[in-house]
């Protein structure tokens, strides 16, 4: 396994090259955003000259190459800035705001898997029936909907209506934050389900045809023991690849959805950041969603490896 596994060295070499990409684009889309942070800090307080001073303390009136020589510099060496609205370091801000966000990603995957692999399964089981078009069909509006709206419509049904759930927040304990989360969580599932149902349907369908699963069934497996344990197996792989590439997706997803249900994560803070024209603290947060979805890629290789050994990845990454 350990020789399987050599193309993970190459590929966090060759997203060095990818995150000093995301750094320039980072850096100047950030001072792309309109207004001025130093009349936006000192508020109603702004004066030409006090603007002039609070530009020159926080760098603004340097050139923009200069700036993000010292960006560059300051990232090398751990250091993310100072935020403009709190006055602290954005790394400590940020790693505050890490695990609301990750554990609601990491929910969102859980609660897709649950609704995904027991939908895949009817629908394979008898392709081309009722059932088969009812779950290929159901999904497809979720897919269609803006996950904000839907968002917001769970949270009146479920938070305001039937008050079932919190309307905002993260809560203080595990089971408290599950409990907080599972609203937002459902809402980033919902719209991420109808890929995976789609791929694990299809992928299901082309294993039913296999050999092996024919020399099961002449064995006496069927229904569940079949789809289960034969097919199933076999047919996630290539799921696992889909699943990969939409965590990042979930992660850009994350931060409109912990807006609309006011969770304290990396989302509230992108938002907030933005708006106070915080450009390093919008920096650091592009930044840990840039370097997250790379890691996420390198992961789903290995998972895909360990799933299918005859899978080679170490030549494809030396390509």
């Amino acid at each position: 396994m350990l020789s399987r596994l050599k193309f993970v060295p190459m590929r966090l070499v060759q997203a060095v090259p990818v995150a000093f990409g995301v750094t320039l684009v980072v850096f100047f889309l950030a001072h792309l955003i309109p207004g001025d942070p130093a009349e936006a800090l000192l508020g109603a307080q702004a004066t030409p000259e006090r603007v002039l001073a609070l530009r020159e303390q926080l760098g603004l009136n340097d050139p923009l190459l200069q700036q993000y020589w010292h960006f560059l510099v300051r990232l090398l060496h751990g250091d993310l800035g100072q935020s403009f609205i709190y006055q602290t370091p954005v790394l400590g801000l940020v790693m505050d705001r890490i695990p609301a966000t990750l554990m609601l990603v990491l929910y969102s995957v859980v609660l897709m898997l649950l609704i995904s692999i027991p939908l895949a399964i009817v629908a394979a089981s008898r392709p081309g029936a009722v059932r088969d078009h009812v779950v290929r069909v159901i999904p497809l509006v979720g897919l269609g909907m803006p996950q904000f709206w839907v968002g917001i419509m769970l949270l009146l049904i479920f938070a305001v209506t039937f008050g079932w759930f919190p309307v905002g927040g993260y809560g203080e304990s595990l089971g408290q934050h599950l409990w907080y989360l599972f609203l937002p969580a459902l809402t980033m599932a919902i719209s991420l389900s109808p890929i995976i149902i789609r791929s694990l349907r299809s992928s299901m369908l082309t294993v039913l045809e296999s050999d092996y699963v024919a020399t099961a069934k002449s064995k006496g497996a069927e229904g569940r023991a079949l789809h289960v344990g034969h097919v199933l197996r076999n047919a996630v792989i290539p799921a696992v690849s889909i699943v990969g590439v939409n965590i990042g997706y979930l992660v850009g997803g994350s931060l409109v959805i912990e807006q609309v249900f006011a969770i304290p994560g990396l989302g509230s803070m992108m938002i907030e950041s933005i708006f106070a024209r915080d450009f390093p603290s919008v920096q650091a947060v592009t930044l840990f969603v840039a370097v997250f979805v790379v890691v996420v890629g390198v992961l789903t290789d290995v998972v895909y490896t360990m799933l299918d050994p005859r899978v080679d990845l170490t030549h494809r990454s030396d390509a």
